[in-house]
């Protein structure tokens, strides 16, 4: 998927996009429209009856909402309902292929997880993000004005932030955003694998609605938002479930491990940490998805219960083991 391309990131100045509220936002049932009126396309899956819990689901760079295709309808079967939707400048919007900002995607999923709280007063929301989902969700978590969640869960989020990166990384988009910032690259050729589900890369790559070629000035605010992610770790004090494949060829271990490091100390924060050994970036559908939907599932239903995989990084040592000897850029 085209988010291999993130070796490339580099320095940029942060956008400072004002955002513009015009409208109370709405829900329907094929979209959600924000406040400044932008439609964002909306999937929905769920159990018949009222359900035991609510998620609002986040995808990653480049992809959209059929990203939760097979997640939706897994938990649905636990009696959970997933909401998931196209984030700007992704999947069926109006500005497809255009980066939105860092701080306008961060008020938007606040705004969707409003949204579905109204449509369901009392059910607990949990709200999930992969990879870039992973950093807006991360993001959107530690500010004064929080998302209003329950919980939230990170599955392998995006946060390669530039404190992570060695100089050369970060000169590559810093020349080429600034002289040619509508120039678009793809992640072809790198040899770098995503997955090891390849019947649904092959079904990716065919969609055409996941975006194959992206512009440098896209993934100089993508960097931008792995900053803000990275950053916000530190602060993270709301019931988290983080998950990271330990094939992940897409979000460094350095980067991931620095975000560990920087969590608050385990008897401050209620987060908790899944590695998965045979794990690639898009956990969620790799050939063994089953086991991380399952602990998602089971998080979600009682958050302080055992994961069924048995993969939690023990309390005492965190990722101590896993991080040890990784340096501190990539």
């Amino acid at each position: 998927m085209a988010l291999s391309i993130l070796f490339l990131s580099a320095c940029a100045t942060q956008e400072t996009t004002p955002i513009v509220n015009e409208q109370p936002p709405e829900l329907t049932d094929t979209y959600a429209v924000m406040a400044d009126g932008f439609k964002l396309p909306l999937q929905q899956w769920g159990p018949v009856e009222e359900p035991r819990a609510v998620v609002l689901a986040l995808h990653g760079f480049n992809d959209y909402r059929n990203a939760f295709s097979t997640v939706g309808p897994y938990l649905a079967e636990y009696g959970i309902a997933t909401y998931a939707y196209d984030q700007r400048g992704f999947g069926a919007t109006a500005t497809r292929g255009e980066w939105a900002g860092s701080e306008r995607m961060i008020e938007d999923v606040k705004t969707m997880a409003a949204l579905v709280r109204e449509r369901h007063p009392g059910v607990p929301l949990y709200v999930l993000g992969e990879s870039m989902g992973g950093a807006v969700t991360l993001a959107a978590s530690t500010q004064a004005d929080a998302v209003d969640a329950d919980g939230i869960i990170l599955v392998a989020p995006a946060v390669w932030g530039r404190a992570t990166m060695g100089p050369l990384k970060r000169f590559a988009l810093w020349v080429g955003s600034s002289l040619f910032p509508r120039q678009q690259v793809s992640g072809r050729g790198l040899n770098i694998i995503p997955s090891d589900n390849i019947a649904m890369r092959r079904a990716l790559g065919a969609d055409p609605l996941v975006i194959k070629e992206t512009r440098l000035d896209a993934i100089k605010g993508l960097a931008d938002l792995m900053d803000i992610a990275l950053a916000s770790a530190p602060q993270l004090r709301q019931r988290s479930l983080i998950l990271y494949g330990e094939r992940d060829q897409i979000v460094p271990k350095q980067p991931t491990c620095q975000m560990i490091r920087t969590l608050p100390d385990p008897s401050e924060a209620a987060w908790r940490l899944a590695l998965y050994p045979q794990g690639y970036h898009m956990l969620t559908r790799d050939l063994q998805a089953e086991v991380v939907l399952q602990d998602i599932a089971s998080w979600i239903l009682d958050t302080e219960s055992p994961l069924p995989s048995g993969l939690e990084a023990p309390r005492e040592t965190r990722a101590s083991e896993f991080c040890a000897g990784v340096s501190r850029t990539a």
